[in-house]
């Protein structure tokens, strides 16, 4: 009888399914989810992968107010336009904009900020609002591609203010921002450009049209170490309360902000706004899953901030200015930016080839227009330019992805040839911390820490997966040499695993082991120099399962031997976790707070115990997302936190990144559908009580599979486990 009931639950999981899941809507989404706390969420208004962002900023500095916003922050000092959402170090915010409609600003006014009231707030995709009282307005935010449209309904008619501030900034450093500025004011709005010095050092340019003429403007004095104007605008509206403001940017020139300006010009704000939301439409509808309605918030939410970055910023006309400040053309006319590689390449890339496959070549694309011009390929960029932030070469996995899976349009040849000058080359440009060459891994076959200025283990076993991609690829041209020469390189982590502690240990120029050593410290170049990067010795030993689980698995001593070492991962106690050091969000050793565990759960898959890995993938969804401002814990990483929560929730996982196969584990929904494949095939995800995965009704391993066969398929149905709480 009993066989009987299982006989019958997976025939009616098979069955062409009465589908209970719906597809992703807007109203599914929550922008606040992760913007209280460590998340560093940006609320505010922008269309998928779109270059500008406005919304509001409660201040210009600190970890905290990363993408310049911070939930429970009491005041409002303006509303700025562009923002990364989720980083760990703050940067853009180009072009405060404030409105105020109660007492008159003077020359003389030194507070310009508001405080408001939450419940006044409204964030959704494409738009957000918000009530500032104390400046007698209704502030509402929409946005295109390239252009941030600004809407103010004032409490009175008549005489109102706009303060224009391009000093303001979201600033990593103490000390002002602006290098130096030129402005033009007009009879209804502005022109500039301003060049800064941050992360990154860049120009912006600015093209700011109101739909009412300038009654009057003053520049306000300026203060100490200001290199650019705030300007004070007043306008009469007459009988009307309200007025509104555009603002386009432009990395090369004023120009081409004002073109990128007139691209919105046949749409008013209401129009836009509609149009913001059909873009966010189209894409959240592509997954369809069945869950309750705080399991779908989550969950859309998840996708919704995994599909905000990157951020195409080339012009309308296809300039863009690239990561050495020279005007190129972006090729096929896109370019993106805000490329946190590091974060992304392990969840957010794979997720892309599913669900926006239209968008990969242009990323690719991208990346190799940077090597171009930079002479190797990026590491984290932000307005296009190179912030030399974390280590590895990410961006090589990322091609290695796309070329392996067949994408269209990406010259494979051209990229492996930019991703071996990438891996070989000297970088005698970059800049002391960062990589400038291999010399001393080609010399040791792995980094001395007492030659490199720190993080030797982590580089060494991040220079890892690089390396395996540029085989991946060298094998798919039948580069048969090159393949091999990478492959060997890409071992060099095998030099420091210490059989004691079981650990990637640092070792000397000499070949000893660094003593004395603790394999639950945590270090990080910021604040803790050491061997690792926001990681201890425990982190980062999974980093080789990346590129290599098998091997990763026979160091251990195979399948038994891996199970017994992630158990131990699992539930050896950490002391004194500090989420500076990537310390945040922990089951045992594991942090989710930061990228490099974020596989490990996975890794039970190459294991005999792999429900073990799906329930400890189920824990951390739980645990570490909620349906709440502080939904997220640690920064979302311009999606990748996110991207994770997607793959986790339909039961893949991408183990392997850059090598176009899955991992499969346990669904945390009944049902799901992906409608982004081939000629609008779309994948049906079903759980049912069945022994292993299956595919088009064929049993398939949980590991390896094809990205191919996945992608072209039909239904894949994933063992049902009781993962509710």
């Amino acid at each position: 009888m009993k066989t009987l009931r299982m006989l019958c639950a997976i025939l009616l999981a098979l069955a062409p399914p009465v589908l209970a899941q719906r597809a992703g809507h807007v109203d599914d989404v929550d922008p606040r989810i992760g913007t209280r706390g460590t998340g560093h969420v940006f609320p505010g208004a922008l269309v998928p992968f779109g270059m500008v962002q406005p919304g509001p900023d409660n201040a210009d500095q600190g970890w905290s107010f990363s993408s310049g916003y911070q939930y429970d922050a009491p005041r409002i000092l303006g509303f700025s336009n562009t923002h990364i959402s989720g980083a760990g170090i703050p940067e853009l915010g180009d072009v405060l904009l404030l409105p105020n409609g109660g007492p008159r600003w003077t020359a003389a006014t030194r507070t310009f900020d508001s405080d408001y009231r939450k419940d006044t707030e409204v964030a959704q995709p494409g738009y957000y609002a918000v009530r500032l009282a104390a400046r007698a307005v209704q502030v509402e935010l929409t946005a295109t591609e390239r252009v941030a449209l600004h809407r103010y309904t004032f409490d009175r008619a008549g005489r109102v203010q706009v303060l224009v501030d391009l000093q303001h900034g979201l600033r990593f450093k103490t000390a002002p921002r602006v290098t130096r500025s030129q402005h033009d004011v007009g009879r209804d709005g502005l022109r500039a450009t301003v060049h800064s010095s941050n992360w990154v050092d860049r120009q912006a340019s600015v093209a700011l049209r109101f739909d009412h003429p300038v009654a009057e403007w003053r520049a306000l004095p300026a203060r100490e170490g200001d290199r650019a104007p705030r300007i004070l605008f007043t306008f009469d509206l007459g009988d009307s309360r309200t007025l509104q403001a555009r603002v386009a940017l432009s990395t090369v020139d004023e120009a081409g902000a004002a073109s990128n300006l007139a691209s919105a010009d046949a749409l008013d704000f209401d129009a836009a706004r509609r149009a913001a939301r059909d873009a966010w439409q189209v894409l959240l509808s592509r997954i369809a899953i069945d869950a309750p309605p705080s399991q779908r918030r989550i969950f859309y939410s998840a996708l919704y901030r995994t599909l905000m970055h990157p951020s195409q910023i080339a012009d309308v006309d296809g300039r863009v200015r690239g990561p050495k400040g020279e005007v190129i053309e972006a090729p096929g006319g896109v370019y993106y930016s805000t490329l946190s590689l590091w974060d992304t390449f392990r969840a957010s890339h794979p997720l892309f080839t599913l669900v926006v496959p239209e968008r990969v070549p242009g990323f690719v694309n991208t990346l190799l227009a940077h090597e171009a011009q930079m002479g190797y390929l990026p590491l984290w960029t932000a307005w296009g330019r190179e912030t030399h932030t974390m280590i590895g070469n990410p961006a090589l996995p990322v091609i290695s992805d796309a070329i392996a899976k067949g994408f269209d349009g990406i010259d494979a040849e051209a990229a492996l040839a930019a991703m071996v000058r990438t891996s070989t080359a000297e970088r005698p440009h970059a800049p002391a911390w960062a990589q400038r060459g291999w010399a001393l891994l080609d010399q040791h076959g792995y980094l001395p820490f007492d030659a490199v200025p720190g993080e030797s283990v982590s580089k060494t076993a991040e220079y890892g997966y690089g390396d395996a991609a540029v085989a991946e690829v060298a094998r798919h041209l039948g580069r048969l040499a090159d393949a091999e020469r990478f492959q060997r390189r890409a071992g060099a982590w095998k030099a420091l695993f210490d059989p004691e502690t079981r650990t990637l240990r640092g070792r000397d120029r000499k070949g000893a082991w660094r003593t004395p050593f603790d394999p639950t410290a945590a270090t990080s170049p910021m604040n803790n120099p050491g061997d690792y990067t926001e990681a201890n010795a425990w982190q980062y030993t999974a980093t080789p399962a990346l590129h290599d689980p098998a091997g990763f698995r026979d160091q251990l001593g195979g399948r038994a031997g891996l199970e017994a070492w992630l158990d131990t991962f699992f539930s050896l106690p950490l002391p004194d976790p500090d989420k500076h050091l990537g310390q945040e969000a922990l089951i045992g050793q594991y942090a989710h707070g930061n990228e490099p565990s974020h596989h490990i759960a996975w890794l039970y898959a190459w294991t005999d115990a792999p429900r073990k890995g799906e329930r400890h993938v189920a824990d951390i969804a739980r645990r570490f997302y909620r349906d709440a401002p502080d939904g997220i814990v640690g920064n979302d990483d311009a999606g990748q936190m996110s991207a994770w929560y997607v793959l986790a929730t339909l039961g893949l996982y991408p183990s392997r990144p850059g090598h176009a196969e899955w991992t499969l584990g346990a669904p945390l929904v009944p049902r799901a559908r992906l409608a982004a494949g081939p000629a609008g095939q779309t994948l049906d995800v079903l759980a049912a009580p069945v022994d292993g995965p299956r595919i088009d009704g064929q049993a398939v391993p949980r590991t390896g599979v094809p990205d191919a066969r996945l992608r072209h398929a039909r239904q894949v149905v994933l063992p049902y486990r009781n993962l509710a709480p």
